[in-house]
């Protein structure tokens, strides 16, 4: 066994004792097991919800994409700045709803809110399709990896199983308490491997940012500005409203949310995090290095630029902790991810279906969901061919469709009822499964409207018609209820 292969190991069993280790002395509920009975302080929850920024994405798609795309890569930055300056007044309301109501679930704030059941398991279904894109995200990523890092030793597939099976059991065992251990370690691994890295292979092929910046312009004029066809300003622009806007609706991202001690430390969450996001430049730079030093890759091998720059700069040890922690960025989410897909359909379906179901069962079945949901992500991660940034903005896509019921839900006077903010969710999602299914453009759709109009991100067109439909479904049934309510007190009175 290489060393590199053996710190990859090092790292994956202690993920799994410190899942199992993080249960001691806790009755495990289902308010436990899916929001940590509610007592996370602001570090923890600054870990798990930091989750989102580094995941496999960090290693590979956001490389990847520096690599294969320059400029248009950017909208990384924009959307993760911009999500927490909204998080930072949306957040704590949601927070604070959910704690007043004892909600566990994503599903359970809509069921909530719009005082239907129906909700609840829209919410939850679209919720799941949201998750195993992202999931498969995540094994996509975990597999290639531990077997670039591991120098071929062990396989894409082999890893994928592997870190299958062991997310699996710990997120059985420990729930979000797994998650929150697991997730400390991974973080400060991170932070200090994509800094290092980040600054350390500029200067060892090019002596410095500066110069590295120049030998990218020189090979590739106009590389690292925005195009004007295709990935256009229009793109980016509607990509990052898009992902802003998605970016809290994460079902697993709710158990983040909910397992806080207090409003004040999602707060300083999402204070902090815009900064930390900044260190995903870091992983920019090392995409834009790899543009001069790794020749010809192309399509999803561009997902390969990082590990391949790494393996050819640095000792097997090292690429060991590279892949360590690209493991940890892909098991914790992953977990997160397993959780809230097994929660939803536990708690916001079968106990929909079937009311007479005990807290135990519910919790038992959310349980055992997590190998089914587990084995469905392997599947589609093996019949895929997306690369790592396709797979994440296809799930934003969906995911995003949630948006406009929430924050409409927010309001003091909110007019939006449950037959408006169903219509538009499914509307929302039926078009973003038609485009995925079908892989239609927006110049397929419509050739001859300006070119800004085509380039726009079609989860965009999806969000902007489910508003829509939302809003007019809303006041027409909500006037017809009115109606009706007022012609039955007229009868009333008549009869009296």
């Amino acid at each position: 066994m290489n060393s590199a292969l053996f710190i990859i190991f090092a790292f994956l069993l202690l993920s799994i004792y410190l899942g199992i280790r993080s249960t001691k002395g806790k009755k495990m509920s289902m308010e436990q097991w899916a929001v940590g009975g509610r007592g996370f302080g602001s570090l923890f929850v600054f870990l798990l919800m930091a989750g989102e920024i580094y995941t496999t994405f960090t290693f590979l798609g956001a490389s990847s994409w520096a690599y294969g795309k320059g400029g248009p890569a950017m909208y990384v930055i924009m959307y993760m700045s911009l999500a927490y300056v909204l998080g930072y007044f949306v957040l704590p309301m949601i927070w604070k709803y959910a704690k007043e109501k004892n909600l566990v679930s994503s599903s359970d704030f809509y069921e909530s809110k719009y005082k239907s059941s129906f909700m609840g398991v829209l919410v939850a279904i679209v919720g799941v399709i949201s998750t195993i894109p992202y999931f498969v995200l995540q094994l996509k990523g975990l597999g290639i990896i531990v077997s670039e890092a591991s120098y071929g030793t062990i396989s894409s597939g082999a890893a994928i199983w592997i870190g299958a099976i062991a997310v699996t059991v710990y997120v059985m065992i420990s729930g979000i308490h797994g998650s929150a251990w697991t997730a400390v370690i991974k973080d400060f691994l991170i932070l200090g491997i994509v800094v290092f890295i980040g600054l350390y292979i500029p200067y060892h092929y090019y002596g410095g940012l500066g110069e590295m910046f120049k030998a990218v312009d020189a090979a590739k004029p106009g590389f690292l500005a925005i195009p004007e066809k295709g990935l256009s300003m229009s793109w980016l622009i509607s990509t990052v409203l898009m992902t802003v806007f998605g970016f809290h609706m994460w079902p697993h991202a709710f158990g983040g949310v909910a397992s806080a001690r207090s409003a004040k430390a999602l707060r300083k969450n999402t204070i902090i995090s815009p900064i930390y996001s900044l260190v995903l430049l870091f992983v920019f730079f090392v995409g834009y290095t790899a543009i001069g030093q790794v020749q010809g890759l192309k399509g999803p091998a561009a997902d390969l630029a990082l590990l391949k720059i790494a393996t050819m700069t640095f000792d097997p040890w090292f690429v060991g902790l590279i892949g360590a922690a690209g493991l940890l960025a892909a098991l914790v989410p992953g977990s997160m991810l397993l959780m809230a897909a097994s929660t939803l359909i536990a708690k916001n379906v079968y106990k929909t279906v079937v009311p007479t179901a005990t807290d135990k069962q519910v919790m038992s079945l959310a349980k055992y969901l997590v190998p089914v949901f587990a084995l469905i992500s392997i599947y589609f991660t093996f019949n895929g061919g997306s690369t790592i940034v396709t797979l994440l903005l296809m799930a934003y896509s969906f995911v995003t469709q949630l948006a406009p019921a929430l924050y409409f839900s927010l309001m003091k006077n909110n007019f939006v009822n449950k037959y408006g903010a169903g219509a538009g969710m499914i509307v929302g999602v039926v078009i973003v499964a038609y485009v995925t299914a079908t892989n239609i453009t927006m110049p397929q759709i419509f050739p001859s409207l300006p070119q800004w109009i085509q380039d726009l991100n079609i989860g965009v067109i999806a969000l902007l018609l489910n508003i829509i439909v939302t809003v007019i479904v809303s006041l027409v049934t909500g006037k017809s209820a009115a109606t009706s309510q007022g012609n039955n007190e007229t009868a009333t009175l008549q009869n009296n």
